[in-house]
């Protein structure tokens, strides 16, 4: 009997499976040509957010708090945000629940950019990766940025660097969990694209911390780190056990 040398479903890995950016554009473009776009465009919505429901629930929570924040007082609006926030002292406290309650609220106007990035890039990362690595991957940013940047800010103080008002700073977000996943992205390209995508997302970063440092900048770079140790640790993996299992397999044929 002639062993299958395809490879096995539990090694199909999201990790794997790269693309060529320039032929995702193409096809893109070529999609948008063919007649009948305003009868296909909705459909074509609605499948892209069917499948990723963590990405579009996300969405539309955040639009949820937004608006509660607007119906509630402003010293209302600020205690629940203070409740929510991830600074030294919150976390010195109340760690668990700050770190899960920071990641759903946003503090400011209507937050549009962040809605229209979970819809369009936190829904195309879902959908490559799949709902729980998704929530991971984001989690995995958002908590491990945020325990850097409070360690850092508490080192700060202890030294006397910065003020002791920092220790109970507003300061709630996605935008841990977001710069985690975006640099992740980078390992669904191949090629030069992938560190063309890592190496941009970096500088810009990086140059934000230098310009005008913040606690905040410092957290947004330590999250893309986080991202990219990710993506490079399971696709190291990942592409390593495929490898052994289809010279195996190739073993096995002979």
């Amino acid at each position: 009997m002639v062993a299958s040398t395809s490879t096995p479903s539990w090694l199909r890995s999201p990790w794997t499976r790269t693309v060529d950016l320039r032929a995702e554009l193409r096809d893109g473009s070529a999609w948008l040509r063919r007649p009948g776009l305003p009868r296909r465009l909705l459909p074509a919505v609605r499948a892209h957010l069917g499948a990723a429901p963590a990405s579009t629930a996300y969405a539309f929570t955040l639009f949820v708090t937004w608006w509660t924040l607007r119906g509630v007082g402003g010293s209302v609006e600020r205690r629940l945000i203070f409740s929510a926030s991830t600074n030294l002292y919150n976390m010195r406290h109340n760690p668990v629940q700050v770190l899960v309650a920071s990641a759903f609220w946003t503090d400011g106007g209507f937050p549009w950019t962040t809605i229209a990035g979970f819809l369009i890039v936190m829904a195309y990362a879902e959908r490559w990766l799949g709902t729980g690595r998704w929530i991971l991957l984001f989690a995995t940013g958002h908590i491990g940025a945020t325990l850097l940047t409070v360690t850092g800010i508490s080192h700060a103080i202890d030294r006397g660097l910065i003020p002791l008002r920092v220790a109970v700073a507003a300061d709630v977000g996605t935008s841990y969990g977001f710069s985690a996943v975006l640099a992740a992205l980078a390992f669904r390209f191949r090629g030069k694209v992938r560190l063309v995508w890592a190496g941009a997302l970096l500088a810009t970063l990086g140059v934000a911390l230098w310009v005008e440092p913040t606690f905040t900048d410092y957290g947004h770079l330590c999250a893309a780190v986080i991202g990219l140790a990710v993506g490079a640790i399971a696709s190291l993996f990942w592409h390593r056990l495929q490898r052994t299992a289809d010279r195996r397999a190739g073993a096995d044929h002979d």
